[in-house]
């Protein structure tokens, strides 16, 4: 199903479930991404060891093929803009339940930031768990990406609890924030 909404008059915005066609695309925009908000705060061993690790195409494809995950690409004038990772059940990072959905990645590129579309993706997740009559959307986020922290502030997440997030052989710390929809 592809959802299509004009935003500031001349933007197209689309959102397209990912398919296993499209785990290419899908890998080169999550290393981009990935790198383009944290990598200056990790070595290149430890991004390299995570890629390899997180972002290999028979990772992705596995995730892909989950039942209890949902990945959408944003889409803006038919560009690729950005991408959505939302889990449930079993496939959540954490043992959460089954009334909570979690926002696993919510990666926008460096060139589409500031346009609604991070919004744009939240709304998704959301609508999401409401259809799957969750009580609460969660996620985690690294405790030093202050821009982060304010946008799911304002969309109303509070936290309530951390968890380690590797990136290669660095442990960091990502506060758990929820929200009840």
């Amino acid at each position: 199903m592809v959802e299509k909404e004009t935003i500031r008059s001349n933007y197209m915005i689309d959102l397209k479930r990912i398919k296993i066609s499209d785990v290419l695309e899908l890998q080169k925009i999550s290393i981009e991404t990935f790198n383009d908000t944290f990598g200056e705060y990790n070595s290149l061993e430890d991004l390299n060891e995570m890629f390899e690790n997180n972002y290999n195409s028979e990772q992705l494809k596995s995730e892909i093929n989950n039942q209890s995950t949902d990945f959408e690409f944003i889409y803006v004038d038919g560009q690729i803009a950005g991408y959505l990772k939302i889990n449930w059940g079993s496939a959540q990072s954490e043992d959460m339940g089954n009334s909570l959905l979690e926002v696993e990645r919510i990666y926008i590129r460096k060139a589409f930031k500031r346009q609604g579309l991070g919004t744009k993706l939240m709304d998704y997740a959301i609508e999401k768990a409401k259809k799957l009559g969750k009580q609460y959307i969660w996620l985690g986020v690294w405790e030093n990406n202050s821009n982060a922290i304010g946008f799911y502030q304002s969309k109303k997440f509070i936290p309530f609890s951390d968890h380690i997030f590797m990136v290669g052989e660095d442990k960091q710390r990502d506060i758990l924030m929820k929200k009840k929809i």
